[in-house]
């Protein structure tokens, strides 16, 4: 597998990015890519249905100078920014390595990524709701996927060092809860790892095996999907 670290200044541009890759492996038929990268600034993103208002303070975000942009995969609202890492996986579907399904792609990945945070933390670490992954109920992990003919893009953060007082600021309690969440709100629910993020990458790269640099880049088909799509506010306030 290869890998990339990749963080771009600009937020919408790191959306693009995930989706530029994956479909760079729809043409190009690697082994799959592991992106690690963590942001500069602070940003909103919508899971592709969200409905803005709903789940984003927009005032409080246009007074901050937060932007909220909108991925392409499914899942709830996050704000990203500063000791969030996140990854950025895309793999082969492959029924005999039982990379087949959503709730089985899901599986393999969050398995893996609960082992390695068991690890490194000592702490007994929990798959929760359809994709989360907790300590003792609380949420420091969240993911989404978007699938594609022969590829599946799984992306996700991992809350290290992150003001989680913030997101009680910028972010409504969201429209759809898992059950283990109880109700609770943000600074309640989430929890920091308070991990070293250059360990924490170490390790999605072992248990990755992703040895080999990717090289080829996909800038110009980042930029077409940011100038199509992520810059633009009828894609962000399409709901």
């Amino acid at each position: 597998m290869k890998y990339l670290e990749l963080t771009f200044d600009d937020p919408a541009r790191n959306l693009a990015c995930d989706e530029a890759l994956l479909d760079w492996c729809e043409e190009q038929d690697p082994e799959g890519i592991l992106r690690v990268w963590e942001p500069t600034n602070y940003f909103v993103v919508l899971g592709y249905s969200n409905k803005l208002a709903m789940e984003a303070n927009v005032n409080i975000c246009a007074e901050r100078k937060i932007p909220i942009l909108r991925r392409f995969s499914g899942g709830g609202t996050v704000l990203q920014g500063p000791g969030c890492l996140n990854y950025s996986l895309v793999v082969k579907n492959e029924r005999e390595r039982g990379w087949q399904d959503v709730g089985q792609i899901y599986g393999l990945v969050l398995e893996r990524h609960r082992d390695l945070v068991a690890a490194l933390t000592s702490e007994s670490v929990h798959i929760e709701g359809i994709s989360d992954l907790a300590i003792q109920g609380r949420k420091f992990s969240g993911n989404a996927q978007h699938r594609k003919h022969a590829y599946t893009l799984v992306h996700g953060s991992f809350l290290l060092h992150f003001d989680l007082s913030l997101m009680e600021v910028c972010l409504h309690m969201p429209s759809r809860q898992p059950a283990y969440r109880q109700g609770r709100s943000h600074r309640s629910f989430l929890e920091n790892l308070f991990l070293d993020p250059a360990e924490l990458a170490e390790s999605l790269k072992k248990t990755w095996h992703a040895d080999e640099k990717l090289l080829e880049v996909p800038l110009s088909s980042i930029e077409e999907l940011v100038n199509r799509r992520y810059s633009r506010a009828d894609w962000n306030s399409r709901f």
